[in-house]
């Protein structure tokens, strides 16, 4: 009789389970997909040996100003005085442990993604000559602030076309020393910075990435073309190089002026994480705050992902990009560069238990000011104790 009763249970079981999966399945396949994911040919992630060896030495860092601001994504400084732009569209100065907002690009109300097109994301920040602020406003393009009225210039405007196109998602800027020529990324020309998760699933090369303003003849070329999420920029010290995080890919490339677009360019590949900024180093290399790792011994989601389209299609049909977000591990990872790209040494904080989520390291006074796209504090690391 037992074995009837299981015979007849699987029968059941495997009805009812397909009863369900087949209307699910018709009814995922009628269901419109926000993306159109692309194939990304990804090599196996570097193992984490060696000077990649996990650690925890960002659990040294100290919490600084925690819950008094929201996502400080890119941090400079003035003399002891720090600046940095929130989620909340605000620029922000921090001077004696005091915060004052001092500017704001876009306006309220801010809240949710659905603000984020009015309410503006200040994203990189780096200080000209003058001490005057440079300012990349993901929804509104490129601005120079001053750092003690708080007064906004426009430079470059998401709504001009350039070479018949908007920007869509002006990311980050660095800045020549004489402070003529500002190099800037346009992240997608098909996404904003609130969907930038589809923009890393997608994985197309649709934006023109890497472009130059001249703030003197005020001209703004298109440098570079055809990257997948061109993020962080960095010119070399020598000022002979700009370089390109190209988050998706898991690579830094370099752009010199003069060169063929396209031509001989590859910096750093195969990162152990999905590079966000880059920031000079005081030894002359670079310091890289890595969005996401790709663990290696371990799982990586974004690897298993990469060559599966129908998989994201999947995803993307049933989740929004805040649940798909949750499934991203928790780990924070910076890395220092040499000057030639090799990797010089790496603090880790596993499960992000300090620092939950870095998205620039900023060195200064001998100290690693660590900016996040969506922690409610800044941390700050005493490089002579790591």
């Amino acid at each position: 009789g037992s074995t009837y009763s299981s015979k007849v249970f699987r029968v059941t079981f495997l009805t009812l389970a397909v009863s369900v999966a087949v209307p699910l399945l018709g009814v995922t396949v009628l269901l419109d997909c926000p993306i159109d994911p692309q194939p990304i040919s990804l090599k196996e992630p570097p193992l984490l040996t060696g000077v990649l060896e996990p650690n925890t030495k960002l659990r040294k860092a100290e919490r600084l100003w925690e819950n008094q601001l929201v996502g400080p994504e890119s941090i400079v400084n003035i003399g002891d005085v720090l600046f940095t732009g929130t989620a909340d569209g605000k620029i922000i100065k921090i001077e004696d442990g005091e915060i004052q907002t001092i500017a704001r690009i876009g306006h309220g109300p801010c809240g949710g993604r659905e603000d984020e097109p009015t309410c503006g994301r200040p994203l990189g920040m780096r200080v000209g000559p003058n001490n005057t602020l440079f300012v990349a406003d993901a929804y509104y393009g490129l601005y120079e602030v001053d750092p003690d009225t708080g007064e906004t210039k426009t430079l470059v405007s998401t709504k001009t076309l350039i070479e018949g196109q908007k920007l869509s998602f002006v990311n980050d800027l660095t800045v020549t020393r004489d402070g003529r020529k500002i190099y800037f990324t346009d992240s997608s020309s098909r996404w904003q910075r609130r969907d930038y998760l589809f923009l890393v699933m997608e994985g197309t090369d649709d934006g023109r990435h890497l472009l130059e303003y001249d703030t003197v003849t005020k001209e703004v070329k298109v440098l570079m073309v055809g990257l997948r999420f061109p993020n962080g920029v960095q010119l070399s010290p020598a000022e002979d190089f700009v370089l390109v995080q190209e988050t998706t890919m898991a690579r830094i490339r370099y752009y010199v002026s003069g060169l063929m677009k396209g031509g001989a360019d590859m910096f750093v590949e195969n990162m152990p994480g999905l590079p966000d900024n880059i920031r000079l180093s005081s030894s002359g290399g670079y310091w890289v705050a890595m969005a996401a790792v790709r663990p290696n011994p371990g799982f990586s989601l974004l690897d298993f992902l990469s060559e599966k389209p129908w998989i994201k299609r999947m995803i993307f049909k049933l989740l929004s990009q805040e649940t798909v977000a949750k499934f991203v591990p928790k780990y924070s990872l910076v890395v220092e560069l040499s000057e030639t790209g090799s990797y010089k040494r790496s603090f880790h904080d596993p499960n992000g238990v300090t620092v939950a989520y870095v998205s620039e390291a900023h060195e200064h006074n001998g100290h690693l000011y660590l900016g996040s796209f969506r922690s409610p504090y800044i941390c700050r690391l005493d490089l002579q104790h790591v």
